[in-house]
Formats: structure tokens, sequence, C-alpha cells
């Protein structure tokens, strides 16, 4: 399994990393999950099907995520429980920029981080013939590919307050309302427009019913012929990295500072990338597990 694979080198790092970087939240996996299952061949489908059918540990979690689409949530799920203090770094990868003139971090991004995590995990679904890895394997790429499209994964901002970066927005606050919040939990929430699930400390994901309408919401004006998608190339998650990077310097740290509140201009296109990025996990979600399992004839 996983945990006795270079994977687990990644443990050591954890001890340095103090604030968790979740991606979208169990709503936005959840939406590039549905996205991604109706584009699925019957190949794939039914591999993905008998994969996820295995109940791999932990038990209670993985019980919890019984269908394809709960099971986009599921690599959060598991962070808080013993033998996963491996994955917390390969959820994000951290390309640096300088908000001022301080000098960005040489040792970013860390060699552990999602797009090598996408690689390992692929090639034990194409190469492994232990099931219940593959089966792990394939839970971690489902969530993966959504996280590698919010944009604060894969950018941390540099000022002089921050030498070492913002953590992905984890470190730069922002007011909604009366409240205080990370830039990186707003976007993980769609700017407030994903489905939500329950409050601290359960966090139960949303109801599946409410999941068809926000897609219906992301994929308006965002097809997949778009020639952006490039879905006869999905195995290029650097390319998808360096996207989001970009929309992370374009959109998500525009128009905002610390202790700011976004204005009207900056949720509206906020809410056009998020959707957008949604649209496009889903998508490429559904053309690499197609080219690992092509239809058959």
């Amino acid at each position: 399994m996983i945990k006795r694979s270079l994977l687990f080198l990644a443990a050591s790092l954890i001890l340095s990393t103090s604030i968790a970087s979740l991606g979208w939240g169990p709503g936005g996996h959840m939406m590039v999950a549905a996205i991604a299952f109706k584009r699925l061949n019957p190949t794939a489908k039914a591999h993905a099907a008998k994969l996820l059918a295995i109940p791999i540990n932990p038990s209670d979690v993985t019980k919890a995520c019984p269908d394809f689409v709960n099971t986009g949530h599921w690599a959060d799920d598991v962070r808080p429980k013993l033998g996963f203090e491996f994955a917390p770094n390969l959820h994000f990868i951290d390309f640096p920029f300088s908000a001022d003139t301080t000098p960005v971090p040489t040792d970013l991004p860390e060699a552990h981080n999602i797009v090598m995590a996408l690689e390992h995990y692929v090639n034990v679904l194409k190469t492994s013939f232990d099931t219940n890895e593959q089966a792990e394997a394939l839970r971690f790429v489902i969530h993966f590919v959504g996280d590698i499209h919010q944009p604060l994964h894969c950018a941390t901002r540099v000022d002089s307050a921050h030498p070492k970066g913002d953590q992905g927005g984890n470190l730069f606050q922002i007011k909604i309302g009366t409240q205080t919040v990370k830039l990186h939990s707003y976007w993980d929430g769609g700017l407030d427009t994903f489905p939500k699930g329950g409050p601290a400390p359960t966090f139960t994901p949303p109801a599946l019913a409410t999941i068809a309408p926000a897609v219906t919401a992301a994929l308006a004006g965002h097809p997949d012929t778009d020639p952006d998608l490039k879905l006869d190339d999905p195995f290029n998650y650097m390319a998808w990295a360096k996207e989001s990077e970009q929309f992370a310097r374009d959109a998500t740290y525009k128009d905002i500072a610390p202790g700011g509140t976004p204005s009207a201009e900056y949720k509206t296109r906020g809410v056009e990338v998020v959707r957008k990025r949604v649209a496009f996990g889903g998508y490429r979600l559904a053309a690499l597990l197609n080219a690992i399992w092509p239809e058959q004839h």
C-alpha cells in the first residue's frame, strides 16, 4: 500500500506545515466528480465501480463515501486518520510569486506535491495488480484532479510579512460581512456559491440532490469543446497546475488586500473562475480515467 511507497517520505515534511490546505470544499469536489462520472466510458465506469466497492481502510471513511461522487471528498476525510500523515503536502504545489520586492523562496515548490502525487497514483492504476492499492489510488486521483484546479492550490503569495509565502491564501485574511475568513477558505467554497455541508466539527458533505443544480451552473458557458482543455493530453498535470497558478495571480489575489472585503466585481469574476475550474476538472478527470481504461470494442 501507499504507506510503504516512496510517498511515505512526505511524512517528514508535514511537521513543518502548520496550516493544512484543503482543496475545494466537499461540495466542489462532488461537483468535479459528478461532471466526470457522466463522461466515463463503460469500461472506465465498470473499473471505477469495482474499485470503489472495495472496503479499504479507514473503513468508516470509505463506508461514508460509497459512490463516485461522494468519493470526491474522501482524501480530505482521511487526512486526520492514523496512517495518512504523508498525505497533506500531496494536495497542492506552491509556485511562489512576490507581491512586493521580497525575494521568492528558492525551496518552493516542494518535491512532494500534487503533480508528483498524480503521477504516482495514476501509475498505480495503470500497473498495479493489488486491487486494494488501486482502490486507494483511484480515490486519491479523483480528489487530486479537483484540487489541482483550485487556483490557491498552485500558488503562494510572498511579501514582506510572509517571506515564505502565505500558504496558498491560508495566511491571507479577508472580511466577509462581520466575519474574518481565510482567502483560501473563501475560494474553497466557490466564493459562497458551492453547495454547503454541515458545520464543524463534523463537516458533513452536502446532499447529493444539491450537486446537480450546481453542476448545471458550473457547466454553463464552459463546454467540453473548449480548446484550452486539451483533452487529448490527459496526463499533463503540470500544465493544469500552471493554469491554476495564473488564475491565482490574475483573479484570486487581484484587487483584494489583506484584511479587505471582496467587491462585487471581485466576486463576479471569482465565481466565473471557480465554475470554469470545476468544469475543467470534471472534464479532465473523465478524460484521464478514460485514457487509463479505454473502451473495449
